[in-house]
């Protein structure tokens, strides 16, 4: 699970593995912990950099990474799927894969069919998973504290421990189902993104089965004509800000293969809801208050209103003020020629050592969430008009639209 604890501390790890191999490795109760965790901590810590600066030694190529995923042989599989769903679960399908198309750091994926032919992504969750958790979180955290030139302003602790929340949120399928199906109603009209329905029947704690969506992962879109990044980028920006001001729900796991683009229909849908966060409605109307004065460029009202969201001692400003930089400006902000992604790398380091206290978990997560796209936007190279997109939210917000 170690994959995903990269993000939780500004890492750059991305948690989906496509498997290409026949590899296999049976798990048991504790396997994570016995057989996987000493060597899943080195690697997330040798790939870990806290935006732009690295902990740990360099990183093994990520294709080897890739080549050398373990997933659990046939068996095994079925007897998860035969605990959870009844050991006549075959006949409830119409067609199984045996060897998964993906896996993460708590579960797999495989494709598989219902009956009348709808296509389904089946995702099943490795033994012991949830009971391990604990064990490999205070691991890590024993590893960072005693990483020379950790950043005192980490708060590795408290933010692992927050992580540590998240995962157990991701090991229970149940309630990232219901997240799903939160989010695909709330999309429901929405003409550039879907989600895929959950199909409950064949869905408990430990199996999640959904209907299986077409399209290729963000990262891969970058050959994609410049309107049509464009496009994805501006969408992109404005499911943030709809999450953020609108449904006061994060899908706050910004890895770029949660997003698939269908380039026949035009059409984006968002996967994986395990980590999905609520916000208070008292920490969005100050939230949106400090974007404003960093749209604005108002270094006062940024310290004043950063400081009544108590999450910031105002050394943070600057920091502010140059996530806001994308808001602050007319027409389009060009991701792929800005340099505000390598003026913050150079701004973190002393931010972090000069932070007084925790932020808090919504902040982390939001925070998560922004820098995710703002860097898929910077992948793709978009043009985004985004004052414009943040002014109709703003107003929108306050109830008079632009």
């Amino acid at each position: 699970m170690v994959p995903r604890l990269g993000w939780a501390l500004g890492f750059g790890i991305s948690a989906s593995v496509g498997l290409r191999s026949g590899r296999n490795l049976g798990f048991g109760a504790s396997s994570l912990l016995r057989l996987g965790s000493n060597f899943r901590i080195w690697d997330l810590g040798s790939r870990c950099r806290v935006r732009g600066f690295r902990i740990l030694p360099p990183p093994r190529p990520r294709s080897r990474a890739r080549q050398g995923a373990d997933f659990m042989p046939s068996s095994q599989t079925s007897r998860v799927l035969a605990a959870e769903l009844g050991s006549g679960w075959r006949g409830r399908l119409g067609a199984f894969e045996e060897l998964p198309f993906a896996a993460a750091s708590i579960g797999q994926v495989h494709r598989a069919a219902l009956p009348d032919g709808t296509p389904l992504a089946i995702k099943v969750q490795y033994p012991g998973v949830a009971r391990s958790i604990g064990s490999d979180v205070a691991n890590l955290l024993a590893l960072l504290k005693v990483t020379p030139g950790l950043p005192e302003g980490l708060f590795a602790d408290r933010t692992l421990r927050l992580l540590q929340e998240e995962l157990q949120w991701e090991c229970d399928y149940r309630r990232e189902a219901g997240c799903a199906r939160a989010f695909r109603q709330l999309l429901l009209s929405d003409p550039f993104f879907s989600v895929p329905r959950v199909v409950e029947e064949l869905s408990t704690r430990r199996v999640l089965a959904m209907e299986l969506a077409p399209g290729v992962p963000l990262e891969r879109c970058r050959p994609l004509p410049q309107k049509t990044r464009d496009e994805l980028c501006t969408q992109l920006l404005r499911l943030c800000l709809r999450e953020l001001l609108e449904f006061r729900l994060l899908q706050s796991d910004p890895n770029w293969a949660n997003f698939l683009y269908d380039p026949t229909r035009h059409r984006m849908t968002l996967l994986d809801f395990g980590a999905s966060r609520t916000l208070d409605k008292d920490f969005t109307d100050h939230y949106v208050e400090v974007m404003r004065a960093a749209a604005d460029r108002d270094r006062v009202k940024v310290l004043q209103k950063s400081r009544d969201l108590k999450f910031l001692t105002g050394y943070e400003s600057k920091a502010v003020l140059l996530l806001g930089e994308p808001f602050s400006g007319g027409g389009l902000w060009d991701f792929g020629a800005q340099s505000t992604a390598p003026r913050l790398r150079a701004l973190l380091p002393r931010l972090l050592r000069q932070r007084l206290v925790p932020p808090p978990p919504q902040s982390l997560a939001l925070h998560r969430k922004l820098a995710g796209a703002f860097l898929a936007c910077a992948h793709l190279g978009g043009r985004v008009p985004c004052r414009d997109v943040f002014e109709e939210h703003y107003g929108r917000y306050w109830g008079h639209p632009k």
